[in-house]
């Protein structure tokens, strides 16, 4: 199970992060598209160093060496610009790297230098209300080629909505705006991985 940060800085946010990982947290992406270089660094210098291997660093790249950090991600938009050899270069230096896809034909073309990819909104959007995408994920998963590359579900993934997801065929989900948008968010993470693991 993998969390994606809230996009703005919230109240507490480095000692929830912490809580989390202290329950079980798997993977945490760190997403804050506004973030200049010396912020992220700010903020990276404030989480724990022992949590630093199951970090992902969605931007500023060039502090993953200097953090420790072997996880990146690359938007579709970094994806679309990016040369198949800058890739392969981060997956030799020992980097994982993910990205995210809204078509399913995208997927099947990715490069098999990502280890996975996001796939959303899967169900309407908790982050952002009315945000549906229409695809009949069952099809579409039934037809399914890339297995090189797992395929973790994102968008109103909560509690109620995991099992159908893994049900879909997605190897795994992202959570947001379930975590985020709580007034109590380690209890809404015990909830869905007590669902997930139950699966």
């Amino acid at each position: 199970m993998i969390i994606i940060t809230n996009p703005i800085q919230i109240a507490h946010e480095i000692d929830i992060i912490h809580s989390l990982f202290e329950n079980g947290l798997e993977l945490l992406h760190i997403r804050k598209p506004d973030f200049s270089s010396t912020e992220m660094r700010l903020f990276l210098s404030k989480i724990n160093s022992e949590y630093r291997s199951q970090l992902v660093l969605h931007s500023h790249h060039q502090l993953a060496e200097e953090f420790e950090i072997n996880r990146i991600h690359f938007t579709e938009k970094a994806r679309i610009e990016i040369a198949e050899e800058s890739l392969k270069k981060w997956k030799a230096k020992g980097f994982k790297s993910s990205t995210s896809i809204h078509k399913m034909a995208d997927f099947e073309k990715l490069s098999d230098a990502f280890d996975y990819a996001f796939f959303g909104p899967v169900f309407e959007s908790i982050s952002k209300p009315e945000y549906v995408s229409g695809i009949d994920f069952k099809k579409e998963l039934n037809l399914r080629k890339n297995n090189k590359t797992a395929l973790i579900a994102l968008g109103g993934i909560t509690s109620a909505t995991i099992k159908t997801a893994l049900e879909y065929g997605f190897d795994d989900v992202a959570l947001l705006g379930t975590i985020w948008n709580s007034e109590n968010p380690i209890e809404n993470f015990k909830k869905c991985k007590k669902t997930d693991l139950s699966y």
